[in-house]
């Protein structure tokens, strides 16, 4: 939204005291002061948004020469649709929310309104989605029940078998390789972002950090956002605390030559997202061994040149793993080719990547610590890293 001439985020909604939305003239509780963010993944650089947004003067600290980590190895799905009831879907609804409100501001970000299409495939998997349909937040998720015929009607390009889809009118993308680009140019054009690439992490001080140049940057408030491709001391930093390494394989193809108007999901993602695990767990037969050995299911997105980013894959990742096998890709093309048809483009690339997950009772959606005075650590929001990353930014000055 534009308001006087003036980019517009609303940052916070009822029942929370409302923010004023212009940018430039935002309740400036932060002015004066100064703030340091360590890592330049999603999490990180919304944490350096929402600081700057509040008048303050940021530095900005990543390890790598350009961010590598699973920001830009993920789909760019803001994915509502999944996501636990209670806080987890509320965090998820508000990031929804403030990633449209960052978009009408930076524009770069590659923020679409697609929704998403759950194909299913059997009588099975239509129960978990009616089931899903009678929950209370069905209305909140912008759930619907589609036929096969309505479904193509609203994503043409699916040309493959399947019977009727769920339909998650919240469900969102962004482009994932350039969002963090447009944030940082955004925040660079305000004259108070400094951006340090090539900056390792070694050591904290008191409102303060060390990176390998010997160099200490101070603030008033400090945060680490270090993601989970951990090294030296950040490694020693998060070795005992309540995270796991989750690992991933996805694929992107070939343009693919018409419009993929929605994300899509196949039945598998029903057993992996918490929204619809426990009804999937007792209605659907087993996936086969290899399938569930990797905890496989078809996400599909298509990236603005219009290839297709395709996965993914689920396993803890074992300290010295380099390697990808073949067959759990290959049973992605295969369930992607069943979706949207025999033409699916070949595959131009392939990779890995590792998220860190929080591990406990449930109810815990990230892992948030102060390790010192006035530093924080942020980290462990697992596969919600994309979507919800505005949400926790968000948290963090409230």
């Amino acid at each position: 939204m534009w308001r006087d001439g003036h980019a517009a985020l609303t940052l916070a909604p009822p029942p929370r005291p409302r923010l004023k939305t212009v940018f430039n003239d935002l309740d400036q509780t932060l002015a004066g002061q100064r703030t340091v963010v360590v890592g330049a993944g999603i999490v990180g650089t919304t944490h350096a948004l929402f600081a700057l947004v509040r008048g303050a003067q940021v530095v900005h600290l990543e390890r790598d020469p350009v961010p590598r980590g699973a920001t830009v190895r993920n789909f760019g799905l803001i994915w509502v649709s999944g996501r636990a009831a209670g806080g987890e879907l509320a965090l998820a609804l508000r990031a929804r929310e403030l990633w449209e409100e960052i978009a009408a501001t930076i524009p770069g970000v590659g923020f679409r309104a697609n929704g998403s299409l759950t194909v299913l495939c059997s009588d099975a998997e239509r129960e978990v989605a009616r089931r899903a349909l009678e929950r209370p937040d069905a209305a909140d998720r912008g759930f619907e029940l589609l036929s096969r015929d309505e479904a193509r009607q609203r994503n043409p390009a699916l040309q493959g078998d399947f019977e009727a889809a769920l339909w998650c009118g919240r469900d969102a993308a962004v482009e994932s390789r350039l969002a963090l680009g447009a944030m940082r140019g955004w925040m660079t054009a305000t004259g108070r972002y400094q951006y340090l690439p090539g900056r390792e992490l070694v050591g904290l001080t008191e409102s303060g950090v060390l990176d390998h140049r010997g160099e200490r940057h101070a603030g008033d408030q400090v945060w680490l956002c270090v993601g989970a491709s951990l090294s030296g001391f950040a490694a020693e930093l998060f070795e005992k605390e309540p995270l796991r390494r989750v690992r991933l394989m996805m694929a992107e193809t070939e343009p693919l030559g018409r419009a993929l108007t929605t994300s899509v999901a196949n039945g598998d993602s029903f057993r992996y997202y918490p929204a619809f695990r426990e009804d999937a767990s007792s209605l659907l037969d087993e996936q086969e061994s290899y399938a569930r050995r990797f905890a496989i299911q078809l996400l599909c997105q298509q990236r603005l040149h219009g290839g297709l980013t395709i996965g993914d894959t689920h396993e803890v990742d074992e300290a010295g793993l380099f390697e990808t096998r073949d067959r759990p890709m290959d049973l992605i093309v295969a369930a992607a080719r069943s979706v949207i048809g025999h033409d699916l483009p070949p595959i131009e690339r392939r990779w890995s990547g590792v998220y860190h997950q929080v591990e406990g009772s449930g109810a815990e959606r990230y892992y948030r610590r102060e390790v010192a005075d006035h530093v924080v650590a942020i980290t462990g929001a697992g596969g919600r890293g994309m979507t919800a990353a505005p949400a926790i930014a968000e948290e963090s000055f409230l």
